[in-house]
């Protein structure tokens, strides 16, 4: 009998430690590759990240949908080693950051909302698109979570300058990944599906 991991791996066209790359010799993945393999990454190598490669993640993050395309999101991002070192001392889990040669802090924007309280849930769809696109890139991400914790929204208003009216939501570790995982066992569960009612 195969292994969940590696029932996960026939499903989809490549796997996390898979390289597949186009006759341009660039690495591609496609979207169900993107969802099915990918794992939070905290361990990173110092190799830098291109500018144009953020562009290109932080363009997969404003094109996720938000309530009303109110795009409500801001998104800050950290590559200077001071600030990354002193994350930790207000998020107990952001210990990676001091491997991390970067991370992006996506943060709602109370002013820019339409639908009041639906910021979170842009900024989580914001978040799951910038996860997949750094996945993509083959490099390695991890969500840390910020609001609605008030010690880390605090700590990062304060770190960054924040104003008053943007609220820190997620904060990114990015890197080129010093660790492989395989995709996880299949999480598909058909007692948590339901039709019509409960």
């Amino acid at each position: 009998m195969q292994s969940a991991p590696v029932a996960i791996c026939k499903r989809v066209r490549v796997c996390y430690t898979d390289k597949k790359y186009s006759p341009e010799g660039e690495w591609q993945m496609d979207a169900m590759d993107a969802l099915f393999s990918r794992r939070s990454i905290r361990k990173y190598t110092s190799e830098t990240i291109e500018e144009e490669v953020f562009r290109e993640i932080l363009e997969a993050a404003m094109s996720a949908p938000s309530a009303g395309n109110q795009q409500p999101w801001h998104f800050i991002i950290i590559n200077d080693r001071k600030i990354l070192d002193e994350v930790p001392s207000f998020h107990p889990h952001s210990l990676m950051l001091r491997e991390a040669t970067a991370a992006i802090l996506v943060c709602g924007d109370l002013r820019l909302e339409k639908h009041i309280g639906y910021w979170v849930q842009d900024c989580s769809a914001a978040t799951e698109n910038l996860l997949l696109a750094v996945h993509a890139k083959g490099l390695g991400a991890v969500w840390l979570g910020i609001y609605p914790r008030e010690e880390r929204v605090a700590g990062l208003k304060k770190l960054l300058a924040v104003p008053d009216h943007v609220i820190p939501f997620s904060l990114i570790p990015v890197g080129y990944p010093a660790e492989s995982k395989q995709p996880r066992p299949d999480r598909y569960n058909a007692q948590k599906i339901h039709h019509n009612r409960w």
